[in-house]
C-alpha cells in the first residue's frame, strides 16, 4: 500500500463525502436536469463510446474472458440506447428524498414524521459491464447520494468515456461534480483502502463474481449490500402447461446466459418427466445447452451427461444446465432451497395451490409463477434501473432501485412541549 495510493483514495472519499452533504439538499429538478443532459450527451457521443468500448473488446482475450464475460463487456447501439432510456426513465420517477413515509400526532401535540433521506456515500464495485456505470450513477444521484464507482480493469476505456460524459453533464447543469467519481487507478489495493473508510463511506455494494463479493464482505468496515451468486431454478410442476414450460425455461436459460437472473438448474416433477422434459430438453439442446442430469434425467434424455453434486451448486454463466427429476413439490422445494443462492426461482404450474405453496416456502429474493427468471430486474419490476439484486435480507432484498438507496430519519415538530 503506497502512500500515494492512500492519499488518492482518501481524496476521492473526502470529495464524495462533501458532495453527499450537498446532494442531500439538491432539488429533484436539478437531478432530473443532470439525468436528461447525461442522456443527451450519450446520444451525441455514441460513436466515441463505441470506439472506446472496442478497445476493451480487443483487449478482452488478454484477460482470459469467457464468451459470456465478453458479451457482458460489449456495448452496441442497442445497449447504449437502453442506457439512455434508463436515464430518462429514472428522471420520470418521483424524487424519493424528503417524502414522508409516516406521520402521526401524539396526544401531547407533537407531530412525528418518518422522512426518507439519502444513505450518503455509496462505494460501488462492479466487473465487466460498462452499462452499469450510468445506471449506478443515475440511481445514486436520483436518491440523493454521492457514489464512488470502481469498475473492472477489463472495461476501463468504456468506463472512463461514460464517466467523462456524466461529469460534463454535472458541470453543465450545476450538479456537484464530485457526486459521481470513477476510481481511475487500476491498483487492486485501492479497493482495500476504500473498504477501510467507514467514516467517509456509508455503504459498499459489490456487483460481480462471488470471490469479489466475499472479499468485500470480509474486509469492509461499513455495511455491505451483497449480491452473491445467481444459481436460479425453474421448477416444472406436475400440473404444468407444456407449452409454457418450454417457452419459459428456454427464455430463462438462453435469452442471455451470462447474467445473474439466467436459470442454471431445471427441476422437473416425475409425473411429467417423460412428457414435458423431452420437449424442453430438445429446445434447450437446439440452443447448444449441455444438460447434466440425475440418473432419471439421463434415462429420459439420451444426450444428457451425469450430474455431479457440484453441478447443482454451480452458476454456469454459459451453455450448461443441471437437471433433476423429483417425486413431489415438497422435494422440489427442498432441492431448490438447498442449492439456491436466494436469487430467483420460478414454478411452472396451472395449479393455484402448488403455486401458493411454492412462493411461500421458497426462500429467495424473487419467486416467479409461470414467468421467466429473467424478469427479476429493476427495470422490469418498474423500479427504473437497478444498482444490483441483493440476496441479503438487510437492508434491501431483490432489485435495489432508487428507494433502496435511501433510509429514513424522524423529524419532530412541536410548540414548546417538554417531557414530564
Amino acid at each position: 500500500m503506497t502512500q500515494n495510493l492512500h492519499d488518492y483514495c482518501n481524496a476521492v472519499a473526502d470529495r464524495a463525502k462533501k458532495a453527499s452533504a450537498e446532494m442531500a439538499g439538491i432539488s429533484g429538478a436539478l437531478k432530473n436536469a443532470w439525468l436528461f443532459r447525461s442522456a443527451a450527451l450519450m446520444t451525441e457521443k455514441q460513436e466515441y463510446i463505441l470506439n472506446e468500448n472496442k478497445k476493451d473488446i480487443d483487449a478482452a482475450p488478454s484477460f482470459d474472458l469467457t464468451p459470456a464475460e465478453t458479451d457482458r463487456l460489449l456495448l452496441n447501439p442497442k445497449r447504449i440506447n437502453e442506457m439512455i432510456n434508463a436515464l430518462e426513465e429514472i428522471a420520470a420517477f418521483p424524487d424519493p428524498v424528503g417524502s414522508i413515509i409516516e406521520s402521526t400526532i401524539r396526544p401531547n401535540g407533537i407531530e412525528v414524521q418518518k422522512v426518507r433521506v439519502p444513505l450518503g456515500v455509496v462505494f460501488f464495485i462492479y466487473e465487466s459491464r460498462p452499462n452499469v456505470t450510468p445506471d449506478a450513477a443515475a440511481i445514486c444521484v436520483k436518491s440523493g447520494n454521492a457514489v464512488i464507482l470502481r469498475g473492472g480493469k477489463e472495461s476501463v476505456n468504456s468506463n472512463i468515456a461514460l464517466a467523462e460524459i456524466l461529469a460534463q453533464a454535472a458541470r453543465e447543469t450545476g450538479l456537484p461534480e464530485d457526486a459521481v467519481q470513477l476510481v481511475r487507478t487500476p491498483d487492486r489495493e485501492a479497493v482495500g483502502h476504500f473498504l477501510h473508510m467507514p467514516d467517509k463511506i456509508t455503504v459498499t455494494i459489490p456487483r460481480g463474481g462471488e470471490g469479489l463479493i466475499r472479499r468485500v464482505a470480509a474486509e469492509a468496515q461499513m455495511p455491505v449490500i451483497k449480491h452473491f451468486a445467481g444459481n436460479c431454478h425453474v421448477y416444472i410442476d406436475q400440473y404444468a402447461d407444456a407449452e409454457i414450460a418450454e417457452k419459459v425455461t428456454v427464455n430463462a436459460k438462453c435469452q442471455r446466459m451470462g447474467v445473474c437472473n439466467a436459470a442454471e438448474s431445471l427441476v422437473v416433477h416425475n409425473a411429467v418427466a417423460k412428457t414435458i422434459l423431452p420437449l424442453v430438453a430438445k429446445a434447450l439442446i437446439q440452443y447448444g445447452i449441455e444438460l447434466r442430469g440425475c440418473p432419471k434425467t439421463c434415462e429420459i434424455i439420451s444426450g444428457a451427461k451425469p450430474a455431479a453434486d457440484a453441478d447443482y451448486k454451480t452458476e454456469f454463466h454459459g451453455p450448461v444446465m443441471s437437471v433433476i427429476v423429483v417425486d413431489s413439490l415438497q422435494a422440489a422445494i427442498e432441492h431448490i432451497n438447498k442449492y439456491s443462492d436466494g436469487h430467483t426461482e420460478a414454478i411452472i404450474t396451472k395449479d393455484l395451490n402448488s403455486a401458493r405453496e411454492f412462493v411461500v416456502k421458497i426462500d429467495s429474493s424473487a419467486v416467479m409463477v409461470n414467468v421467466s427468471t429473467r424478469f427479476n430486474d429493476g427495470g422490469q419490476f418498474g423500479l427504473g434501473a437497478e444498482i444490483g439484486i441483493s440476496t441479503d435480507k438487510f437492508h434491501a432484498r431483490g432489485p435495489c432501485g432508487i428507494k433502496e438507496l435511501t433510509t429514513y430519519k424522524y423529524i419532530v415538530y412541536g410548540d414548546g412541549q417538554v417531557r414530564e
